[in-house]
C-alpha cells in the first residue's frame, strides 16, 4: 500500500505496555464499547471480521480496523489511515499516532485540502492530546505529550 505521512504525534503513558495494549488493541466482532475498539467507543458501531482485519460500521460510515503486534490502524474514506503504535518507554509506554494519506487517486489534493481548508494539523494534534488524556483517565495514570 502506497502512503504518504501527513501527521505524527507521540506521548508517554505512565503504565506498563501490556496494560495499554489491553485497552487500545482489543478488537473483536461485536458492538464497539469500553472493551472493544476503546479508542472509538464514543462513536459506537459494530465490528465484524477478524482476527487481524475487521470492518467497523457506524450509522454514518464504514472503516477498516487492522490489529497487528503493538499497532492498531483505522482506515476509511478515500484517503485516511490513522495508526497507533505502542512501545516500551522508560516511564511506561510510548504511544505514537501517525496519519497517512493512502488515496489511490487525487493523492496530491489531500495535503492541500487538509492544510488550507480544514485545519487538519490543529485538529489532529488536539485529538491526540485529548485521546492521551482519556487514556490516562481510564488507566488512572499520568500522561504527557512529547
Amino acid at each position: 500500500m502506497k502512503s504518504t505521512p501527513l501527521f505524527e504525534a507521540a506521548g508517554v503513558i505512565e503504565a506498563p505496555v501490556g496494560r495499554v495494549e489491553r485497552l487500545l488493541l482489543a478488537v473483536r466482532p461485536g458492538p464497539v464499547g469500553a472493551d472493544n475498539v476503546w479508542l472509538l467507543a464514543e462513536h459506537g458501531g459494530v465490528v465484524a471480521g477478524g482476527p487481524e482485519r475487521f470492518t467497523l460500521s457506524t450509522p454514518t460510515h464504514t472503516m477498516t480496523v487492522e490489529v497487528r503486534e503493538h499497532t492498531i490502524a483505522f482506515q476509511g474514506g478515500w484517503w485516511y489511515r490513522g495508526e497507533y503504535a505502542v512501545e516500551p518507554h522508560t516511564e511506561g509506554t510510548l504511544l505514537t499516532h501517525r496519519v497517512r494519506n493512502v488515496a489511490t487517486r487525487g493523492r496530491w489534493g489531500v495535503p492541500l485540502a487538509n492544510r488550507f481548508f480544514f485545519g487538519f494539523d490543529r485538529s489532529a494534534s488536539d485529538g491526540f492530546t485529548t485521546g492521551l488524556r482519556r487514556i490516562g483517565d481510564e488507566l488512572g495514570c499520568r500522561t504527557r505529550l512529547l
